[in-house]
């Protein structure tokens, strides 16, 4: 069957990754992202190159006007909502908590926490089933960080991942009546651009060997991951943090 899904940080990493998976599905995909035009553009002409239907939107998670702007944007174009993942999110430089300065914390939240309630609000309200959606997947994006807490290096990321969790628990229970199923993935170190945003660049290929697992992930596998909770073979599945951190 034909999904329509939308996919906030869809330009690069594991948000291109899960675009491209969707396509090859079958489904429509409406990627939002905040200021790299070129990756997003990128991102849709590899979809459209396979024979798949995209749309880039760009705006920014933490402004309600750009949230719903996106969604009205897919529905517009593709029609019924039936999955969102909630993946923008950033990260800053390594720091101890006593050195973040307020401004740090503010725009940390504001993405991470602030930008994916409004997103997942958006979401419950087009996919509800007692607001005239057809029902569907929600999959946070969350991290391993959430668990780990990630000392002397990024305490507030892995507090914004953390309010991500509880949020997935709360928002799976508020809408299993609805026809909404509510998971939260936890990526561990994958090879993508967002350590290069923390300074350090080489961090996924630095530690990865220290997983059980002895590498890095790749976002391709994080994806794979992703569109599972979106399709109707999770079907039974809501309120689930699932770890995808070669068992770190």
């Amino acid at each position: 069957m034909s999904k329509t899904i939308v996919i906030t940080g869809g330009g690069r990493g594991i948000g291109r990754a899960t675009a491209v998976l969707c396509a090859q599905r079958g489904w429509s995909v409406a990627l939002q992202y905040r200021g790299n035009r070129a990756a997003a553009e990128e991102t849709v002409g590899l979809i459209e190159q396979a024979g798949g239907h995209a749309l880039a939107v760009q705006g920014d998670v933490s402004s309600d006007e750009d949230v719903i702007a996106l969604f009205e944007a897919a529905a517009g174009r593709f029609g019924p909502l039936h999955g969102v993942v909630n993946n923008a999110g950033i990260v800053a430089e390594a720091q101890d908590v006593a050195d973040m300065t307020t401004h740090r914390l503010r725009t940390m939240f504001e993405t991470n926490v602030l930008g994916a309630f409004l997103v997942a609000r958006e979401a419950a309200r087009r996919l509800s089933t007692s607001r005239g959606g057809v029902g569907g997947a929600v999959v946070n994006v969350s991290s391993a960080a959430s668990r780990l807490g990630s000392p002397h290096e990024y305490v507030d990321y892995a507090a914004s991942k953390g309010a991500v969790d509880t949020m997935t628990l709360g928002l799976a229970r508020e809408l299993a009546r609805d026809g909404v199923r509510v998971n939260a993935v936890r990526p561990g170190l994958i090879e993508t651009d967002i350590h290069a945003s923390g300074g350090q660049p080489d961090r996924a290929q630095r530690l990865g060997s220290t997983t059980p697992i002895g590498r890095p992930g790749k976002p391709e596998e994080v994806a794979e991951t992703i569109v599972w909770l979106l399709s109707d073979a999770a079907s039974y599945v809501t309120g689930a943090l699932l770890d995808c951190s070669g068992g770190r």
